[in-house]
């Protein structure tokens, strides 16, 4: 039972961009890095199985602002590779901003927002800039003014990473150490300006009860690669005691072709495992880096008194491969690495836990509107709240299903996956799935081995009717190539067929 318009009424909400879950402490991670983040989670509820709709930023970010899925909203890649995908939402899309404001909140974001090209987080009725893009805009004036005004260095990389393409010429920027301190970095910058927002929000309230209650975001753009960080952080992880994925060891032998082209295009071979090693405690250091600005955030909340009445969430819009599966960044293979994201929801006074259904970004769009008593029919999700050890309402879902629409050209895939069983439709290639329980690491594409036949067909029906049911009409592909019994096919009746006489 939804408790709406209780006293914990504000809402902080921290978004990180392109985060693996073996990162954090309350995931697993041992080295200890992340201390914030973790201490957050033990006093709130972890969500073991919490997915993105769609592994690349515009479309998840969208589907998390509108609560519809990517299809729906139509937003299906990052502008920059953008291959004739709209680039705006549609004028007149419902958003939790919408919702929101209905019931008197005042809207607050920091940092990236990446839903479209031209319109802001403020052409949604929230206080904030712009920041567009995908990556840390370091020549954005504001910045540069703020390293100014604080006699900081300004931004400058020594010692960059690049791969090496076939060619033997230069490739990508992986990575780099910013002759910065911690203190001039962009992260440390969106940390103040959260923390000064937090501040006007608490003065404005001033002990006066009746003044709006807020919504503020704080949205980093790392650790999405490059990492670009201070030596400290860059050199925090020791690499000696990483332990690589398992899925290192991919060969692609059963696999989609376009995964193989993807590696080529990441130069992934370029690096030795000692290299990778490396690459990883980087990583795991630039997220050690932004858990020590979540600190200083959540410390400003304690400060301000703010802490029994708001409630606070921490998630991703989508993983990363860091190596993994011989990928990088993301990209059109629908594994756990990209896929599957953390989720930590605190409440003033809940008992802490730990959460096993399976939950999307979208649950956390209507958990914003159930916190503000607004109506969250035409939101895909369900809300969060309570969210508790005794478990969430009867009739959760049992199976999440995910889609993809590309990124740097248009690839179409859609997943399902339950308790046990992973089923990818890729229609440019060979099919996937993968029995999770016995390869965890996703190296072994089962869709051809005989034992699992009747699974997979109960998978494909079952991916099949949730795509009917969405309007998601990548379902008639599915009912053609994907052995679809003819008797639970839905055939769309064209406008010419109804002039035949039977």
């Amino acid at each position: 039972m939804s408790e709406k318009n209780s006293p914990a009424g504000n809402i902080l909400f921290l978004m990180t961009d392109q985060q693996r879950i073996d990162t954090l402490g309350c995931y697993g991670n041992t080295t200890g890095h992340t201390p914030n983040l973790d201490a957050l989670a033990a006093r709130g509820t972890v969500f073991e199985r919490a997915y993105t709709p769609t592994a690349i930023c515009t479309p998840a970010r969208s589907s998390l602002l509108t609560g519809l899925h990517p299809f729906e909203h139509g937003l299906l890649s990052n502008y920059e590779w953008n291959s004739g995908h709209r680039e705006e939402l549609p004028d007149g899309t419902p958003t939790f901003a919408d919702q929101l404001i209905k019931q008197g909140y005042r809207l607050g974001h920091v940092g990236k927002w990446h839903v479209g090209r031209h319109r802001g987080p403020e052409f949604y009725g929230f206080e904030g800039e712009h920041l567009a893009g995908a990556l840390n805009t370091f020549d954005h004036p504001a910045y540069v003014s703020w390293l100014e005004e604080n006699g900081f260095p300004e931004f400058r990389i020594v010692d960059p990473v690049y791969t090496t393409q076939r060619d033997g010429t230069q490739g990508h920027l992986i990575a780099g150490v910013t002759d910065q301190p911690t203190e001039a970095t962009f992260e440390a910058w969106l940390a103040d300006q959260t923390i000064a927002k937090l501040r006007e929000f608490a003065a404005a309230r001033n002990g006066n009860t009746a003044v709006e209650p807020f919504f503020l975001s704080c949205h980093i753009f790392g650790p999405h690669l490059p990492y670009l960080i201070p030596r400290k952080w860059y050199d925090l992880v020791d690499p000696a005691g990483i332990e690589l994925p398992g899925s290192f060891a991919e060969t692609f032998n059963g696999k989609p072709m376009v995964q193989q082209t993807y590696a080529e295009y990441w130069s992934t071979e370029s690096f030795s495992t000692e290299e990778w090693k490396k690459l990883t405690a980087v990583y795991w250091g630039y997220v050690s880096m932004i858990d020590h600005e979540i600190g200083r955030i959540m410390a400003a909340v304690e400060e301000l008194g703010l802490a029994d009445s708001t409630v606070t969430m921490f998630t991703a819009d989508h993983g990363e491969f860091t190596g993994a599966h011989r990928l990088n960044d993301k990209g059109p293979a629908m594994y756990e690495d990209i896929y599957r994201i953390p989720a930590i929801l605190a409440r003033p006074g809940q008992a802490p836990g730990r959460e096993q259904k399976f939950i999307s970004l979208q649950d956390f769009t209507a958990t914003f509107i159930d916190i503000a008593g607004g109506d969250t029919s035409g939101v895909r999700g369900e809300s969060l709240i309570p969210a508790t050890i005794d478990g969430l309402p009867d009739g959760w879902r049992t199976e999440m299903v995910c889609e993809f629409h590309g990124h740097h050209f248009p690839y179409a895939q859609r997943m399902i996956r339950d308790e046990r069983y992973k089923y990818i439709a890729n229609p440019e290639g060979i099919d996937e799935f993968y029995d999770l329980a016995v390869d965890p690491d996703e190296l072994n594409n089962a869709i051809a081995v005989p034992v699992y036949r009747v699974v997979v067909k109960d998978l494909r029906l079952r991916l099949y009717k949730e795509l009917v049911a969405r309007g998601d009409r990548f379902y008639q592909w599915l009912a053609f190539a994907g052995d679809i019994d003819p008797q639970d096919r839905l055939r769309p009746e064209t406008a010419v067929e109804r002039f035949i006489s039977t």
